[in-house]
């Protein structure tokens, strides 16, 4: 193509390689604390006591209501001001499992409500605690039921880790402007880390994919 130099990219696949590791890892930690918060966040909605539900409202208010970006500003540079310092990677891992927990418990909220209420009164009769019918009975089911809506919110997650690089996280899109910034050439590498988020999305996708036939064939 006029005017473009692929071949530039060859003396940066040290510097993708280390990116795509750090979206990965930083994704994939993300997921799953924004799923172990979830849950319990969940739980609390749906919870009759004001004072379990009320706080958590008003967290779920904050997080929808604002900019992931904002959110990322506030952990990296604004909880230093209290004397609570952060690295970059944990910042961003914080910020994301933050904000995408809100989401997951909205989604584990409706998958819980759609459960018959017949099983809840069904596993008191057999001895369950109100905890353990939610933990062994309710929940698994409510997680299958909504695997389609939370991998979704597993790509956007995977998305939105570029934002990350603004507080300096050297994932993929900060690798990129790295090389950028020393040969001047954004196509070449943006289409290139473009490719590389492509790849890990379509892994991501794959995985999601198998847990959701695995879903369907256990109900």
């Amino acid at each position: 193509m006029v005017g473009l130099k692929f071949t530039v990219l060859l003396s940066y696949i040290d510097v993708f390689a280390l990116g795509a590791m750090w979206t990965g890892i930083l994704c994939f930690a993300s997921i799953a604390f924004s799923i172990v918060g979830g849950i319990p966040m969940a739980m609390a909605v749906l919870s009759r006591h004001e004072l379990v539900r009320r706080p958590v409202a008003f967290l779920t208010w904050v997080f929808r209501g604002t900019p992931l970006l904002l959110q990322l500003y506030m952990i990296y540079f604004g909880l230093p001001k209290v004397g609570l310092y952060l690295s970059p990677i944990t910042s961003g891992i914080l910020g994301l499992s933050l904000h995408y927990s809100v989401y997951n418990a909205d989604v584990i909220r409706a998958g819980i409500a759609a459960i018959d209420t017949g099983q809840h009164e069904a596993s008191r009769s057999l001895g369950l605690s109100k905890l353990q019918t939610m933990r062994k009975v309710i929940i698994p089911q409510a997680l299958r039921n909504v695997a389609p809506a939370l991998g979704n919110n597993f790509i956007a997650l995977l998305k939105e880790s570029a934002l990350v690089s603004i507080i300096t996280v050297p994932e993929l899109t900060l690798s990129a402007q790295l090389g950028i910034s020393e040969t001047f050439r954004p196509f070449e590498f943006y289409l290139a880390a473009g490719a590389i988020y492509y790849a890990i999305n379509f892994l991501l996708e794959f995985g999601l994919k198998r847990v959701e036939m695995k879903a369907a064939l256990s109900r």
